[in-house]
């Protein structure tokens, strides 16, 4: 076995035991080359630098239960799903809304339809509590709100592509935490209506 091998063994190992020097040494050495990964794919700094952290920060919570045999394997091939799930999203939240869109115009308002929507939204505003604060008031900002990724970028001086990347990562959120509801589709197709 090689030396590198044996490193990487111990760093491993240290990090399930809960070492924050493991964790740190970790961090050091594969932030940066990962970062450089999702930025060639994704094209902007604050989603690839977000999109990373992200990645550390689940690392470090599933240290203990989390199974790694090599570690550079594990880390690039987190940043290779996050990439392919941003993107993947963005694509998602397309044809969700144009479904939507077209279900909307095929459909008349009533009272009761108002209310049943004043009551899903009531239960998201409590849902969307949970969410870190930057992500929630960008899906605040976008979906209650109506402003553009534009006027949100501006308005909280983010990128775009960090304002989607907020979108996704709270539309993702709600969607898994409801999942086991009927209501989750019907939850995700409101929130894909501007």
């Amino acid at each position: 076995m090689q030396t590198g091998m044996i490193d990487e063994q111990k760093l491993i190992s240290e990090l399930q035991q809960g070492s924050l020097t493991a964790f740190e040494a970790i961090y050091s050495q594969y932030w940066y080359p990962m970062f450089l990964v999702a930025y060639r794919k994704l094209n902007d700094r604050e989603v690839a630098e977000e999109m990373v952290q992200d990645i550390f920060v689940k690392l470090w919570e599933r240290k203990a239960s989390v199974s790694i045999n090599r570690l550079s394997y594990y880390l690039f091939s987190a940043v290779r799903y996050a990439v392919i799930d941003q993107i993947r999203a963005r694509v998602t939240r397309e044809q969700y809304l144009s479904y939507y869109q077209s279900f909307l115009s095929t459909e008349d308002s009533s009272t009761e339809e108002a209310i049943i929507l004043n009551d899903l939204r009531s239960a998201l505003e409590d849902s969307l509590q949970t969410l870190p604060e930057k992500s929630r008031q960008v899906f605040t900002l976008s979906y209650f709100e109506n402003w553009s990724v534009t006027q949100i970028a501006h308005h909280i001086q983010l990128s775009e592509k960090a304002v989607e990347y907020h979108l996704t990562k709270a539309v993702k959120f709600l969607r898994t935490h409801y999942q086991d509801h009927l209501l989750g589709t019907l939850i995700y197709l409101i929130l894909t209506n501007r």
